[in-house]
């Protein structure tokens, strides 16, 4: 089909952006990890002040995202009209968070236990006010199908975050948090004037009945939206309140949150995924075969993000190196991220039945639900078990979401999923996983790489028999392509 062939190449051009910019990002978590020793919590601290800054950035940009390409889409709308109301929108609401912070900074950092640094809560703040800014115009971007431009200054900003931390804290010496805020807005301020032009080329007139309109149908989505970033960062935000110990809880906090990053190749995938598949599921909603696609994209979601997770598992011994060894203690939360990052991404899959029909509200209530569980199992456990409540805490708040998703969804919009072959794969994924952990410590790196290697060769050789033949794989296709590949024909 000429419009997964479409969906196939804007993912590999947002993937490449997304996971290059992660795995160029994962320079900076070595770097934290071994400048910043887990004993300090100084990395503890900037996990924190993140998991802050990611909830507040979903209620700023107030589910305008996913409304702009929704009503953008509509042929009696104007899309220059609807991208110009949503911006105004979140670029007022953003600002008055800022000035709301900066009167009453004292009082809110007091509350987010940062009285005695209070320059960590203004500069997250003033981040995470132009991030909701900047992110219209970069679902604008994703709308006209400019992923090269959106590629371009995505990893525009990763490229002078890391050099600029590479400098302060290799070659200037220091080992202080406040660079890391400090030079994320320095970066952050540079990207958002490269939107400077667009903004001026493509806006029009806001409008006030338009956004009544807008509002009414992104309030849902905002609360799917605080939900879902809860079932992200409630951990993170909860971990220092409900431990026993603050200062030990900021401590523990460095050594899950640097072993989270490890986990987070399920995370480019996904996000690398939705860049793409957004836009092209609203634009694809009146094709007669649309279910089909929804179906298979799901299908093509599910077996990549098991061959990902199985690479991760068996290089893990060299991956932890990515870490101080003072984090070491905590990487056995890693697999079970991942697992919850892959309900996570079927869950986001899943979400398209409620916002084609307009039905957000379902969603929002999902998320609710996965939160509940989520919030109730690190609430109750982390005092007992530490980090390993949270990793936990994750499965079970996305699985909550992901399994009501379905259930509803079947009644309400069903899609005929291959749950056949993806049980199949996951059964597979599972036996190979456990053939890794099999394979004793005590053998020679060499020995154990060349064993975990042919177990993810095993699954690759079995996704490419049984749904990617090689005849469609890119450059080395040509040399297997025959008249008569009924498989080619699937895609």
């Amino acid at each position: 089909m000429a419009s997964l062939r479409s969906l196939a190449k804007d993912t590999a051009i947002y993937g490449l952006s997304s996971i290059v910019g992660r795995f160029l990002n994962y320079m900076l978590m070595p770097l934290y990890t071994h400048v910043i020793s887990a004993e300090s919590g100084g990395y503890g601290i900037v996990t924190n002040v993140y998991a802050y800054t990611a909830l507040i950035l979903v209620m700023l940009t107030f589910g305008m995202e996913t409304t702009f390409f929704r009503f953008a889409n509509k042929e009696d709308e104007d899309p220059r009209r609807v991208f110009s109301t949503a911006l105004s929108f979140v670029s007022a609401l953003s600002v008055t968070f800022f000035l709301l912070v900066y009167l009453f900074l004292p009082q809110v950092s007091g509350l987010m236990g940062y009285a005695s640094h209070q320059e960590y809560v203004l500069l997250m703040a003033a981040v995470v006010m132009l991030d909701a800014i900047q992110a219209i115009p970069f679902s604008y971007l994703r709308y006209r199908n400019h992923a090269l431009r959106f590629a371009f200054l995505k990893l525009l900003f990763i490229v002078m975050n890391i050099s600029l931390n590479l400098v302060y804290f290799l070659v200037l010496g220091y080992d202080d948090v406040l660079g890391v805020f400090a030079l994320n807005l320095l970066c952050t301020s540079v990207i958002t004037l490269f939107f400077v032009p667009d903004v001026l080329a493509a806006f029009a007139k806001p409008d006030m009945r338009l956004l009544g309109r807008m509002l009414a149908y992104s309030w849902p989505i905002l609360v799917l939206g605080i939900a879902g970033i809860l079932n992200q960062a409630a951990d993170k935000i909860l971990f220092p309140l409900v431990y026993p110990d603050r200062e030990q809880g900021i401590r523990e906090l460095a050594v899950y949150g640097g072993c989270v990053k490890v986990a987070m190749i399920m995370a480019m995938i996904t996000q690398a995924f939705r860049f793409a598949y957004e836009p092209f599921v609203f634009a694809q909603s009146q094709a007669k075969d649309r279910t089909g696609m929804y179906a298979q994209g799901m299908k093509y979601f599910f077996i990549f993000t098991l061959l990902a997770f199985l690479c991760v598992m068996a290089y893990m011994p060299v991956l932890r190196y990515m870490l101080g060894r003072d984090y070491w203690q905590g990487l056995g939360v890693v697999p079970i991220v991942m697992v919850a990052e892959i309900m996570m991404g079927i869950y986001f899959n899943l979400s398209f039945w409620y916002k084609l029909v307009d039905k957000t509200i379902y969603g929002a209530w999902f998320s609710l639900a996965g939160c509940v569980v989520l919030v109730a199992v690190n609430v109750v456990f982390i005092p007992r078990y530490s980090y390993m409540a949270c990793a936990w805490g994750g499965v079970a708040g996305y699985g909550t979401s992901m399994l009501l998703s379905y259930l509803v969804g079947q009644r309400l919009y069903p899609i005929a999923y291959p749950l056949g072959d993806m049980a199949r794969y996951a059964a597979l994924t599972a036996l190979l996983t456990l053939a890794v952990y099999l394979v004793p410590e005590g053998w020679p790196l060499a020995y154990r790489l060349a064993l975990n290697t042919l177990c993810v060769l095993a699954l690759a050789s079995y996704i490419l028999y049984r749904d990617i033949p090689v005849s469609n794989l890119p450059l080395v296709g040509r040399y297997f392509r025959t008249n008569n590949n009924s498989k080619t024909k699937q895609l």
